[in-house]
């Protein structure tokens, strides 16, 4: 739940901003851009901290070397997340980072089944987890 409240609250703070006279930020799709980065820097943070162990925990079991997978999902996300914030390489960084997200659904999902705790909380239950992937995935397409 915290990328997508990061991803609500960044997104209007870029608004105001924009609203309130900084042109780069004056039209929803460039705040939109720049609230979807941070939103997946932010939980590229997570291949690293303190939740790391968790995030493996996610990786189906029929899929080999679990931590390898973890490291590469967060490199890829900061990576998607820089391409989007250059314009000449935004769509392709949308078309990948929705691409990203399709393929890490099942860890989500897997997640979700098996009551698997993040950072000591529970993860987010199934319905509202299904829910959030299509707003990001939205959005990622949406800014491409």
């Amino acid at each position: 739940m915290a990328p997508f409240i990061l991803l609500i609250v960044s997104f209007l703070i870029f608004r105001f901003i924009g609203f309130f006279g900084l042109s780069y930020l004056d039209d929803w799709e460039t705040s939109l851009r720049i609230a979807i980065a941070l939103m997946f820097l932010f939980t590229a943070a997570a291949h690293w901290g303190k939740r790391r162990q968790d995030l493996i925990k996610m990786v189906p079991p029929a899929l080999p070397n679990p931590d390898f997978i973890v490291t590469m999902t967060g490199i890829l996300e900061i990576v998607g997340s820089i391409g989007l914030l250059i314009p000449i390489t935004s769509s392709i960084a949308s078309v990948g980072l929705a691409f990203l997200l399709i393929v890490m659904f099942p860890a989500n999902i897997r997640a979700a089944r098996k009551e698997i705790t993040i950072g000591g909380r529970p993860s987010t239950p199934l319905f509202p987890r299904i829910i959030l992937q299509i707003i990001f995935l939205t959005a990622v397409i949406f800014v491409g």
